[in-house]
This record gives C-alpha cells, sequence and structure tokens, in this order.
C-alpha cells in the first residue's frame, strides 16, 4: 500500500515549495490586486450571460402557402364625413372586395374630435323600397325592379338597381355624376341626405380585414366611388404607404411559437391637383418577403458556464504569472547592473 502511495505521490504536477524560499515583492502585490479584479469582473460578466437568455437568428425560405393575414386599422379623418368613405381590397391573385361593411365600425367626429354616432357596418347596401322603373313607373307588387340608368346603358336590357350601378354605367360612358340628389337610386337610399348631414364632419375608422398571403393592397377611398361628382373632399388627395412584410417565428424558452410579422415602410404622397389626377384616397400597399425569420431563446449549458469560469481563472492567473515574472526578474536584472556600476 505505501509502495502505491509512493507512486502516486510521484505523479504530483503541483509540486510544492518551502515557505522559506517564497519571496513577495510590491509589484507582485499590485499585479495580484488587479488580476483580481479582472477575475471578479469577468466572473460577473459570464455568470449574467449565463442567467439570461440569448436570441439566436436563422433564415429560411417560407414555404407556406394559402395562409391569410389579418389586418387590424384604426384610422382618423378629420375633415372627411364616413358616408364617403369606404374600405376595398385586392391582391395580384385577382381577389377584390369593394367597400366592405363587415367587422368595421365608423364613428361620426365632430370638428373638435368627440364621437357624434358610433355604428358598426353590416354587410351589403341599403335596400330600396318602391323605386322607379325604367318605364317611367314605380314598382308595382309581383313586377320585376329594372331601374333606369338616366341614358348611360349599353343596351336595351340593362338595368340599374341601386346608386353604385347608375354611378358604373356613368363611368363606363365617362360621364360625371354631378347631380346625385336627382337620382332615384341614389334619393332613395338617402345617400344625398346623409352627405348633407355630415357635410364638415370626420370619420373614425377601425376594424380589421382578412386578406391573403400574397401581395396587394387596401384603401379607403371618398365618395364611395363619387370622385367623378362635384362633392368636394378637401382632405383626401393620395398618399400611399408600402410595406415589405417579412414573417417571423418567435420560440421562447418554453417551445412556446409566436408567429408574427416585421415590416418596413415608405411613404409617397400625391397632390390632387397635378394631372393627370390621382384617385383620391389612402393606399396601403404590402408585399411579403420570401424569407421568414426565426428568433429561438436559448439558455447556456451549466457545463459550458463552468467551463467558461474555468477558462477565466486559469487564464488571469497565468498571464498575471506571465507579467509578474517579466517585472521581477526585469528589475532584478537592473538591480544587479547598478550594482556593477553600469547605471550611475
Amino acid at each position: 500500500m505505501e509502495g502505491f502511495l509512493q507512486k502516486l505521490k510521484g505523479l504530483d504536477a503541483y509540486p510544492k515549495v518551502n515557505e522559506d524560499f517564497y519571496k513577495r515583492t510590491l509589484s507582485g502585490g499590485v499585479v495580484t490586486v488587479v488580476a483580481s479584479v479582472v477575475m471578479l469582473l469577468l466572473f460577473v460578466s459570464e455568470t449574467r450571460s449565463y442567467f439570461y437568455s440569448a436570441t439566436e437568428t436563422k433564415l429560411v425560405v417560407d414555404t407556406s402557402r394559402g395562409e391569410r393575414l389579418r389586418v387590424n386599422f384604426d384610422v382618423t379623418f378629420p375633415s372627411v364625413p364616413c358616408t364617403l368613405l369606404s374600405v376595398d381590397t385586392m391582391d395580384i391573385s385577382g381577389e377584390q372586395h369593394h367597400d366592405i361593411r363587415h367587422d368595421i365600425e365608423k364613428k361620426r367626429l365632430d370638428a373638435h374630435g368627440n364621437v357624434i354616432e358610433a355604428r358598426k357596418e353590416g354587410i351589403g347596401g341599403a335596400k330600396i323600397e318602391s323605386p322607379l322603373q325604367k318605364h317611367g313607373g314605380r314598382l308595382s307588387k309581383g313586377e320585376e325592379y329594372c331601374g333606369t340608368c338616366y341614358g348611360a346603358e349599353e343596351s336595351d336590357e340593362q338595368c340599374c338597381n341601386s346608386c353604385e350601378e347608375v354611378r358604373e354605367a356613368y363611368k363606363k360612358k365617362g360621364w360625371a355624376l354631378t347631380n346625385p340628389d336627382l337620382i332615384d337610386q341614389c334619393t332613395r337610399e338617402d345617400f344625398v341626405e346623409r352627405v348633407k348631414t355630415q357635410q364638415g364632419e370626420g370619420c373614425n375608422v377601425h376594424g380589421f380585414l382578412d386578406v391573403s398571403k400574397v401581395a396587394g393592397n387596401f384603401h379607403f377611398a371618398p365618395g364611395k366611388g363619387f370622385y367623378e361628382s362635384n362633392i368636394n373632399v378637401p382632405e383626401l388627395s393620395a398618399l400611399e404607404h408600402g410595406f415589405n412584410v417579412v414573417p417571423t417565428i418567435y420560440t421562447d424558452l418554453r417551445g412556446r411559437k409566436i408567429h408574427s410579422n416585421q415590416f418596413s415602410v415608405t411613404e409617397h404622397f400625391r397632390d390632387g391637383n397635378i394631372r393627370p389626377k390621382p384617385q383620391p384616397g389612402v393606399f396601403f400597399f404590402y408585399d411579403f418577403s420570401p424569407i421568414k425569420v426565426i428568433f429561438t431563446e436559448e439558455n447556456s449549458s451549466l457545463l459550458h458556464y463552468l467551463t467558461n469560469l474555468c477558462a477565466i481563472v486559469g487564464g488571469v492567473f497565468t498571464v498575471s504569472g506571465i507579467i509578474d515574472s517579466f517585472i521581477y526578474h526585469g528589475q532584478k536584472a537592473l538591480k544587479k547592473k547598478m550594482e556593477l556600476g553600469k547605471y550611475r
């Protein structure tokens, strides 16, 4: 047993030196204090890094197909009545929705921004009762309705059964609908009366849209298309916002995934007084990046933390020993030369 212990003792890589042979110096004390402070700072920094999670970023190709995107909005027009505002969407796949009313709430505002009335829009427009027929008479019971287009018919069979259809017929002819109060369909839908009632008011529009995840746009246009008419809309010229959307997934330490988006924005204003005159409105154009960004929260392992601590202690101790040795031997050589009279 004693022989084994002696052999084990011979493997000692850290031979001990008798304390009588130690020599302590002032420079060594300074180096020790500085090294201790450096060790402490590095220890605190490494410990903070261990307890705070790091975020890893990865870029991948977005292979998702057929997804939908919910767009929330809350826009205020201080000088445009709610009656004159409509929300439209369209995208490159050909999907179009005009005058969207569901999931949208309009709030009438006075000149000071106070809410006059809040109304959640339903789906579809106002119904017409006993309208004027194309032949000049009123709609009778059991008779099929066919409203006049007021000279804008493209064929004898064409009917205009709503104010919107009259407007579309006029638009195709290149005519301006300058007197909507003389149009039976518009009058019966109470459009003109509502416009006169809300003159000088503002409007807050908020809600959400469900759009396809392809390039497209949604916009707020005045007058339900009556921008060709003589209705004055002072606030809207053409304001365009461009969004470049980057799909993003964030995964926390518990593995929970948050699907979101990052985006960059550009703006462009087109004056309504220039020629050709742009369609007035506020337009939001969006496009999606083919690259998806994935953020993942990660914590360092305990083994990695302990390894770094050992590297800090060992590295600082070794470097400080080299510095102390250099200073000690330099001072010793200088003192010896001075004793030999080389330096006075």
